[in-house]
């Protein structure tokens, strides 16, 4: 199929306007769309928040009766079901739009081109693909859940250009610079789970809160315990409902843990060890689509033992800390560079003083 300049003009202004409810639109994607007719842009919105109007309801209640014989790009396929909000697809074939262009299908089983087919059977020129690849990368943890089963895992580490993230005292604040750290605070604010592990907990007692970026949420923090040493008093027990994810039964500490609003989950592994894999499939049951851990160079080691680490975001600091220090990853030895992991850089740059890299596993 190909598609006009126009075209691509007007699907790349939906997915501006998608990208407008990367903070606050999950568990749903993030979704934009533009009504056209006769050249000119009659109506345009973009989903804000779960169960609220869809971008096409926003985008026509803007057109009004202009919506007649316009064509609609709409950054994901028009959803066909009922869920919290009535059918999109309905919407635009009662406004009386003549074409409607998606950049991708629906991933979720319940549309998945049925929203297509419903607007062809009501007689709507119907085109599929434009720019898809833009709209996939927005909503790559919608995506995951989907066709997955889990979320996509962004493994945040903070270093220094030898790969090191602390002094052997435990001392690590601060490696990088303020923009670094603002930065990677954006990151967290677009996830829906911050994932870290007991140990930093224990050493840095951290919040895991977005600080640094205005967000009109705060992501799910969830901390893997296998044997819920938490203690009481960490501070990021403080702010909300947190997640405590364990492997053994420790019935006193649990009933603490919930008695005071928090989630608590048993998942063991045969190693007595918190099942990781069981962990990131139940946070997609609950609708969390992105994942962003912040933990320690044992956590994310076996992240990434575990195939579960979809992407690094690495920060590295202009500065050199020495070999004895700690590791940005707990691996083990190899015997050959055959073994080594692979990763393909998608995106390389300066952030204040530091360097941001963005690469993911092959």
């Amino acid at each position: 199929m190909s598609f006009t300049a126009v075209d691509h003009g007007m699907m790349a202004r939906a997915l501006q306007l998608a990208e407008r409810g990367l903070w606050t639109t999950s568990p749903n994607p993030r979704v934009g769309c533009v009504l056209v007719r006769d050249g000119q842009i009659v109506g345009e919105g973009w989903h804000e928040k779960a169960g609220q109007p869809h971008a096409e309801v926003h985008a026509l209640r803007a057109a009004g009766d202009k919506a007649k014989s316009a064509t609609a790009y709409v950054t994901l396929e028009p959803c066909s079901h009922h869920g919290r909000t009535p059918p999109c697809a309905e919407a635009l074939i009662a406004a009386g739009v003549t074409r409607v262009v998606v950049a991708m299908s629906d991933p979720n089983p319940l549309v998945a081109g049925k929203g297509l087919a419903l607007l062809q059977a009501a007689g709507i020129e119907t085109a599929s693909g434009l720019l898809e690849n833009e709209a996939r990368e927005l909503n790559i943890g919608f995506v995951s859940r989907m066709t997955r089963g889990r979320p996509w895992l962004r493994l945040k580490v903070a270093g220094s250009l030898d790969g090191k993230t602390a002094l052997n005292n435990g001392v690590s604040q601060w490696i990088t610079g303020p923009q670094a750290r603002r930065d990677g605070h954006a990151w967290r604010a677009r996830a829906c789970a911050i994932l870290t592990g007991i140990g930093t907990v224990r050493d840095d007692d951290p919040q895991l809160l977005v600080r640094d970026v205005e967000t009109t949420r705060q992501p799910l923090r969830v901390i893997v315990d296998s044997r819920f040493e938490i203690p009481l008093t960490a501070r990021i027990l403080r702010d909300g409902p947190v997640m405590v994810v364990g492997a053994l039964e420790n019935a006193e500490k649990i009933e603490m843990l919930r008695s005071a609003g928090n989630f608590v989950e048993i998942l063991k592994n045969p190693d007595g060890k918190v099942d990781l894999k069981a962990l990131l499939e139940l946070l997609a049951q609950r609708g969390i689509n992105e994942v962003h851990a912040e933990a320690g160079f044992k956590l994310n080691g076996s992240l990434l033992r575990e195939g579960l680490v979809d992407e690094l975001l690495l920060y590295l600091a202009p500065c050199l800390i020495g070999h004895d220090a700690s590791g940005l990853f707990n691996l083990p030895a190899l015997t050959t560079l055959d073994d080594r992991r692979r990763l393909q850089i998608r995106d390389l740059r300066q952030v204040g003083e530091d360097i941001r890299l963005i690469a993911r596993l092959r």
